[in-house]
């Protein structure tokens, strides 16, 4: 039985020249990697385990994660091609047969790699952190991987975006140092309103919505931006905090509902886009 087994691992499957791949060397390089996987998932969880008792931050664990996936993983591929008998001439060959294929048609995916370490290491992207792309993409880091980032959009949308993105563009990102935000709520007034009693109606609107903010330097505030075509612009400006700076839209919709109601109870009129026509006998 053991003789027909050895017999049965012994034989080649491609012979080319003077390499021969044997069913023994791919069962090998196959128990490798299978071996590899378990290892970087033992480890991944170890090290999650240490540092939650040591109290390291979730974000240097993410990276000590990765690092050590990328370092298993790569070890468990040079020994699984050394168990397909490759050997250390061949694979210089490989890599400088790699190495004309990123001068030729791999820079973009070597880039982004790089750019993905750099984005790791440097701390300028985070998991959890909320960002807006140059294009107006607005979403939650949820991965930093080896070649991209995946982004969970407001619609709950996953996007994919290229790493290189997040470095050769302007991202701007919300919660990168802390997560308080403001926020400034647009709306108008018709001429001849009393804008004292419109900034008493957006302080009130403001206090209505209890995720207001209320500290020294933070207050709510309504400020006259503009008199314009047809009433008079003003903004009422509001800080946020926690996972409100990722729902802007609902933040919004709940401000402009406040002073709406508040300034329909004070009477005070909104604006209809108008235009005086003057006729010329």
């Amino acid at each position: 039985m053991i003789e027909q087994l050895q017999t049965w691992l012994s034989m080649p499957l491609l012979v080319l020249g003077d390499y021969t791949l044997r069913i023994a060397g791919v069962a090998s390089a196959i128990g490798i990697l299978v071996v590899s996987a378990i290892v970087q998932r033992g480890l991944s969880k170890a090290s999650a385990a240490a540092a939650k008792r040591s109290g390291a931050h979730d974000q240097n664990v993410y990276i000590i994660q990765r690092v050590l996936k990328y370092i298993v993983y790569g070890v468990g591929l040079i020994l699984a091609l050394s168990a397909l008998g490759v050997s250390f001439n061949n694979l210089m060959l490989v890599a400088g047969a790699l190495g004309v294929g990123i001068g030729f048609g791999l820079q973009s995916i070597v880039n982004n790699f790089v750019c993905g370490i750099i984005i790791l290491f440097e701390k300028s992207l985070r998991i959890g952190d909320f960002v807006e792309l140059a294009d107006g993409l607005l979403g939650e880091v949820r991965e930093i991987n080896i070649r991209s980032t995946l982004l969970r959009t407001l619609d709950n949308a996953d996007i994919i975006v290229p790493n290189a993105d997040f470095i050769s563009s302007q991202v701007n990102n919300w919660t990168l140092n802390d997560d308080i935000r403001r926020f400034s709520i647009s709306f108008s007034v018709a001429y001849g309103s009393d804008l004292e009693q419109v900034r008493e109606a957006g302080l009130k609107a403001a206090e209505e919505v209890p995720i207001t903010l209320k500290r020294e330097n933070i207050m709510p505030d309504v400020l006259v931006t503009e008199l314009g075509a047809s009433g008079i612009e003003c903004i009422l400006t509001i800080w946020a905090q926690g996972e409100w700076v990722k729902r802007p839209g609902w933040v919004k919709s709940q401000y402009l509902t406040a002073i709406y109601n508040n300034l329909r109870t004070a009477e005070i009129e909104i604006p209809f886009p108008q235009m005086d026509v003057h006729m010329r006998s």
